[in-house]
């Protein structure tokens, strides 16, 4: 598949985009460093980072954020909203996104290890809650249809 870019007719070039996603970077309270990381890694692998949009714990905004990006980039990366907690619904919009279901992975339950046995809450592992992807057993783990996420640590 030929690169996607926005504004380049060089179809040779491979372009991403990258959306962080958290109340807590819109709030303050958590500073931003992915994204830098990710232009540093990409930059040094031949990937031109395009673009990197910020939006909350929202469904509706993660979903039309991925949309916009994939039309435009060869690759999009998700940084955020992928973790333990209540309100990581990344997972679940980027599905929706795709239109595929969400469903723990195994694998990702795998490296999760031992952390799946400590700290429920209201009934669900938490730790488990950070396996959840867009099921899509023709793709890698956390990568679907070039679009890429990755959990947060447990705490």
């Amino acid at each position: 598949m030929p690169a996607k870019t926005a504004d380049s007719a060089d179809n040779s070039i491979v372009t991403a985009g990258a959306l962080v996603i958290g109340d807590e970077i819109l709030s303050g309270r958590i500073r931003e460093k992915n994204a830098g990381h990710l232009a540093a890694v990409l930059t040094a692998i031949g990937i031109d980072l395009r673009e990197v949009r910020i939006v909350g714990d929202d469904e509706e905004a993660i979903i039309e954020a991925v949309n916009a990006l994939r039309k435009h980039y060869t690759y999009v990366f998700t940084s955020g909203g992928i973790g333990p907690t209540h309100d990581d619904i990344t997972a679940d919009a980027i599905a929706k996104a795709f239109g595929l279901p969400c469903d723990y992975d195994a694998q990702a339950l795998k490296l999760l290890g031992a952390n799946m046995e400590t700290a429920v809450f209201d009934g669900e592992n938490r730790q488990a809650r950070a396996a959840m992807r867009p099921a899509s057993p023709a793709e890698p783990l956390a990568c679907v249809r070039r679009a890429a996420s990755a959990p947060a640590p447990p705490p």
